[in-house]
């Protein structure tokens, strides 16, 4: 048996505060209590809360002004990448569409770095590609599948903020895939596409793996809204 260890008080106090802001504890564009009772609060020391709350500012959460008191920022207009990798972690605060904005981006992205990936990787890929023969019907053996390929493909991308984009999305990525494979039409879907993707890369033909990429993550979106999102 193993054990986490405990998490040190300015990740505790920092994680409270984020759960509160998502939970609509402290709304968007409201101020937050003073240090004093912000800290007698969480129970940590008022240095903790400070380490906690200068985190949370530097991921796009919080407006820390001299003089003013702390603000929530409005983090869908003012957050970063850091605050959708922590939207993408907590599912129970996402909005009705958030996968979908996600698959979008996605359909925006992936036939680029697909396209870069063959052209710099073609064997790496096709070697990678042929090991969806052994997929059986498990959703999760496909989610796992579908997350290494697109994770070896932005690895062997020539732009290395592909990979970065996509590492911030692993968990959110296992869950939907989850969801997206229970479904036999998209597990036939999905295999017909890694053969399809397969005949492209062996024959190193770059424009056809940019159509198929574009035209498959436009399926997956397309099923996913048809399939109701998961729900």
């Amino acid at each position: 048996m193993s054990f986490s260890p405990p998490r040190k008080p300015a990740e505790y106090a920092e994680s409270e505060l984020l759960k509160a802001i998502l939970d609509g504890t402290f709304p968007v564009n409201s101020t937050l209590p003073s240090e004093r009772d912000l800290s007698d609060q969480l129970g940590v020391t008022r240095p903790t809360l400070r380490e906690a709350l200068q985190r949370l500012a530097r991921d796009g959460w919080l407006d820390i002004q001299q003089g003013k008191s702390t603000r929530v920022r409005d983090y869908w207009q003012e957050g970063s990448l850091a605050t959708l990798s922590a939207l993408a972690t907590s599912p129970h605060h996402q909005s009705p569409d958030f996968v979908a904005y996600l698959l979008e981006i996605r359909l925006l992205l992936a036939p680029t770095y697909a396209r870069q990936a063959v052209q710099r990787a073609s064997s790496e890929i096709a070697a990678f590609l042929k090991g969806s023969e052994e997929l059986n019907r498990d959703p999760a053996a496909f989610a796992a599948f579908d997350w290494e390929l697109h994770h070896t493909l932005t690895s062997c991308a020539e732009n290395p903020i592909f990979q970065l984009l996509l590492n911030g999305f692993q968990e959110i990525y296992a869950e939907m895939g989850r969801n997206y494979f229970s479904f036999e039409e998209c597990r036939a879907e999905s295999r017909k596409f890694y053969n399809q993707l397969l005949a492209s890369t062996e024959s190193a033909d770059l424009n056809a793996v940019e159509s198929l990429m574009r035209r498959t993550m436009q399926g997956s979106l397309d099923l996913w809204r048809k399939l109701g999102g998961g729900s």
